[in-house]
């Protein structure tokens, strides 16, 4: 699909220098490339005002080598940021100066509230209607704003990022908890939250998040929509914030500059818990950077349902006929209403976007094309979903390519699904499999050949022209399928 020349956004962060260049402007942004320096710009701002001097020298490395990536990528557009760290010391405007230089290119700095709205734009793009509070950690600073129905609300700025808070306290979590505790006390996002999710932005954040599946031995290694109910999540973060980092189960997942500031991710994490009582806590992978690319989009380009964007490219780009899957959609939008079968639009969403991807995994051996399918899907960079629905998708595809019995589908994948998305995945993938033998993945057959319940049966209709179609195997599938919507098979011809 052409979406133009790749941009790329820089970010200069209290913590970290970032350089992520993206394919193009769509709805559902794809990473080309993406690299981090640690430089901790912002370890001492907080008590002496200024920034560290080995830390800019850092920094500026970084952007000269990144000023060389982005000219080797060809990128048409490069945005840099700036924020918390740069915009509170005393000698940011000269660091910025020569931060300019090195990159070649003028770096707008951030104020709080922008640096707020940008994160609440990065969840809206990547939550399907997202509501609660978005709390963005960097090192410097801590963000909070109240998203709902897609659009921002006010946002507040608080001094309590990881770094600064190991310099406030003096390396002293215990002390660090009274300042957090202070900064957070009566803040009015907080008490909007309750009830409603909070969604996490920003490295440490998602650091923690990762110790969390492996001690869960959680099936998915995708972070983004990765969520903690708010109990477990406090037993979590007190043992974080007691134990050596040295010793966490994954720990050499996180790299070594970041493990200091776990504890006192945790410490702020656990508080926003305590005073806003969310329902569950998710976890962003987008904030500022995405923020600034939805920014950019038309109000059509807005409107578009992420997830459904993202499958549409998958469709075009691995499947063998893209108008076949678009066809799939129709096709079983006619049998589910035929059945009577009854979808909230969160199932209908999903079902789409499995009949965009179910024909991914064509290229692979036969014998794995199942597999194949589910680690593309299971792993990919999707957005606008959830993970019961990255279960859903993958195992109605799996079920396309594999047959309907459960004993071949991963057990940890139907239990993240749950029992009414497995048994849907199931369905569907059923309504696949006497799909493909008619169709053949080819565009221009499956209009012509319905698949309706009538009555106590399930009726596949032939024209007389595909009358020899109608053999043992598509036999046995329309059986399969009927025996799942309690129904009788039956094929009409002409």
């Amino acid at each position: 699909m052409k979406v133009g020349r790749p941009l790329a956004v820089i970010d200069i962060g209290s913590n970290s220098v970032r350089l992520v260049a993206y394919e193009g402007t769509t709805r559902a942004p794809t990473p080309i490339y993406n690299e981090k320096v640690l430089c901790a710009l912002g370890r001492h701002v907080a008590t002496t005002g200024w920034l560290d001097e080995d830390g800019m020298a850092r920094a500026i490395a970084a952007l000269k080598r990144f000023r060389i990536l982005c000219r080797t990528m060809d990128v048409g557009e490069v945005r840099v940021l700036a924020t918390a760290a740069a915009r509170d010391a005393g000698n940011g405007p000269a660091f910025l100066a020569a931060a300019s230089e090195a990159v070649g290119l003028d770096i707008e700095l951030l104020s709080g509230a922008r640096e707020a709205a940008l994160s609440a734009l990065g969840v809206i793009s990547g939550f399907y209607g997202g509501d609660g509070i978005v709390g963005d950690l960097g090192g410097g600073s801590l963000e909070l704003i109240d998203v709902r129905g897609g659009l921002a609300g006010t946002g507040v700025t608080l001094p309590i990022g990881g770094l600064a808070l190991l310099d406030l306290s003096g390396d002293s979590p215990r002390k660090a908890q009274r300042i957090v505790r202070e900064a957070l006390e009566g803040v009015a996002q907080l008490k909007a939250m309750r009830g409603r999710t909070f969604y996490a932005v920003g490295g440490t954040w998602r650091a923690l998040a990762r110790l969390h599946m492996a001690e869960r031995n959680y099936p998915l290694r995708v972070m983004h929509g990765y969520r903690l109910p708010p109990e477990d999540g406090i037993d979590f973060l007190k043992m974080v914030e007691r134990t050596d980092a040295a010793v966490l189960k994954e720990i050499e997942a996180v790299s070594e500059a970041r493990r200091p500031l776990l504890a006192y991710g945790a410490i702020v994490l656990e508080e926003i818990i305590r005073l806003g009582k969310p329902r569950d806590i998710a976890i962003s992978a987008l904030g500022v950077r995405e923020g600034l690319l939805y920014e950019r989009l038309s109000d059509a380009q807005k409107a578009q349902d992420p997830l459904l964007a993202a499958a549409q490219e998958f469709n075009v780009l691995r499947s063998r006929s893209p108008a076949h899957n678009a066809e799939l959609i129709a096709w079983t939008d006619h049998f589910f209403e035929s059945a009577r079968l009854e979808e909230t639009a969160e199932e209908r969403r999903l079902r789409h976007a499995a009949c965009l991807l179910a024909d991914i995994g064509w290229r692979a051996h036969p014998d794995y094309r199942g597999d194949q399918s589910v680690n593309l899907i299971a792993n990919a960079n999707f957005i606008g979903i959830d993970h019961p629905g990255r279960a859903f998708l993958s195992l109605a595809v799996f079920f396309r390519h594999e047959g309907l019995g459960g004993d071949k589908a991963s057990p940890t994948l139907l239990r993240l699904a749950g029992p009414r998305l497995a048994e849907r995945a199931r369905l569907l993938g059923g309504a696949m499999r006497v799909a493909y033998p008619v169709s053949v993945a080819m565009a221009g057959i499956l209009p012509r050949v319905p698949l309706e319940a009538r009555g106590s049966e399930l009726v596949l209709d032939l024209p007389e022209d595909l009358a020899e179609l109608a053999g043992e195997r598509l036999v046995g599938r329309m059986r399969q399928l009927a025996k799942i919507t309690g129904r009788d098979p039956r094929i009409l011809i002409g």
